[in-house]
């Protein structure tokens, strides 16, 4: 029998939180700071939002399996039920609710937050079906912990699929060896559901989306996912961690196996990875990092204290040696940089199930939340309209100096640059503090 379990356990936003009553609070998602990067700004297409029930028939039950049991000669199957969230351009003129119902981290809460995009909003009609981005998030999370980025990126032209990854939710936290056998499974079944929408005349994804030209972005576990689908086949060792994968399941995901060789989806054309989890605890070595097939960006906070930076997201970034690929660094910046949205007003309290303030799930203790999600969005629409897109002007926006602290500001009465000009492309004076920004090419 099949068992899981639930889990129970800026400034102005708390001001708010203090002084109103809950059911009171607005939890915006789509504020844009004065001090956001150009392209930040959210784009010209309406947005809408709709859910689906999705189903990813006969898959090993990894929670069905006892670790500590003589490994069965069938491993026990089932339908994996999977929710996702899909943000994308609406009609002009469509009309919906703007408010999203979602649980924050405690598992037991649910808050409104507050965008732009309308619930079940008329989907345009463009010459060209849109380019799919699919969300994965982390463990625990849910479709909409960057729902933010989402409806962001989506006004930009494209169809956004956030995943609610079963297992690893706030509401149904289970094994960790079902998010590490499943996390990448997962992104590519959505990714063939996308595909199948996109041909069903009965489904409002009927020519608006291609998935043949498909970008990734995962946060922590789901960055995870993202290097596995990515080609990152990972280690024998991790393969058989007692605390992993039961009984080897995590095998197909091994480097050099066929199962993982295979993976790979040549429709997904690039990724983001934001805080992968994974090197930390042995799941790579530069071998198997070496099966990256696609471009990559990684974002991550120099003081990560789950996924480590140096031993970790940084050592990922420097190993994935077959391809181009670029780290964006947060320096001081935790786990929490760039990816949580605003934490809600509701979770700004101690938790005692859980042991800690129900805020500090979404919150960094030195960086603004808005601040890195205004950042996180300026480099995630470059860097996918660039390989999604084909938009070569937006190399300019990535040819930087590799610390932002360095860039000289220096323009002329008549706003143009002077040849002495260094500063971020995008970022206004003095509002480039705190980043680096790095490449590497193909060994």
């Amino acid at each position: 029998m099949r068992v899981s379990t639930m889990t129970t356990g800026p400034v102005l936003a708390v001001v708010t939180a203090m002084a109103a009553p809950m059911a009171m609070a607005e939890n915006r998602i789509d504020t844009q700071m004065p001090t956001a990067p150009d392209m930040a700004a959210y784009g010209d297409e309406a947005i809408g939002v709709r859910q689906l029930d999705l189903v990813h028939k006969d898959q090993i039950d990894i929670l069905s399996i006892d670790p500590a049991a003589d490994k069965p000669e069938t491993l026990p199957r089932y339908d994996r039920p999977l929710t996702v969230e899909v943000w994308y351009p609406a009609a002009d003129g469509a009309t919906g609710d703007t408010a999203i119902k979602a649980f924050i981290r405690d598992g037991k809460t649910e808050v409104t937050l507050q965008g732009k995009a309308m619930r079940d909003a008329d989907p345009a009609q463009p010459d060209a079906a849109y380019p799919l981005v699919i969300v994965s998030h982390g463990y625990p999370g849910n479709r909409f912990l960057m729902s933010h980025l989402a409806e962001n990126i989506a006004s930009k032209g494209y169809v956004v699929a956030s995943i609610d990854h079963l297992d690893s939710t706030y509401r149904t936290q289970a094994a960790f060896g079902s998010t590490l056998v499943n996390r990448s499974l997962d992104q590519l079944f959505v990714l063939d559901e996308m595909a199948r929408l996109s041909q069903d005349e009965s489904s409002f994804l009927n020519g608006l989306v291609n998935a043949d030209n498909t970008g990734l972005i995962g946060y922590s576990m789901g960055g995870y996912g993202a290097v596995i689908t990515a080609g990152g086949g990972v280690t024998e060792a991790s393969v058989g961690y007692g605390w992993g994968g039961p009984h080897g399941t995590l095998g197909i995901h091994q480097a050099g196996a066929e199962t993982h060789n295979n993976l790979p989806d040549p429709r997904i054309k690039t990724a983001i990875a934001i805080g992968p989890w994974g090197m930390n605890t042995g799941f790579w070595d530069a071998e198997g990092l070496k099966g990256v097939q696609i471009p990559m960006l990684f974002m991550a906070g120099s003081e990560d204290m789950v996924s480590l930076y140096e031993k970790g997201v940084r050592a990922i970034w420097e190993n994935a040696s077959s391809v181009d690929r670029a780290l964006l660094t947060f320096e001081n910046g935790g786990h929490n940089a760039a990816a949580p949205m605003p934490a809600p007003a509701e979770s700004f309290r101690d938790d005692a199930d859980l042991g800690f303030n129900v805020s500090g799930h979404y919150t960094d203790p030195v960086w603004d939340t808005v601040r890195m999600n205004n950042i996180a969005q300026h480099f995630a629409t470059v860097w996918m309209a660039q390989h999604l897109k084909g938009d070569a002007e937006m190399g300019a926006y990535l040819d930087l100096v590799e610390n932002s602290n360095d860039g000289v500001w220096s323009m002329n009465e008549d706003g143009t640059p002077k040849e002495d000009h260094s500063y971020w492309k995008g970022f206004d004076k003095d509002t480039a503090k705190g980043l680096r920004y790095e490449t590497l090419s193909p060994e």
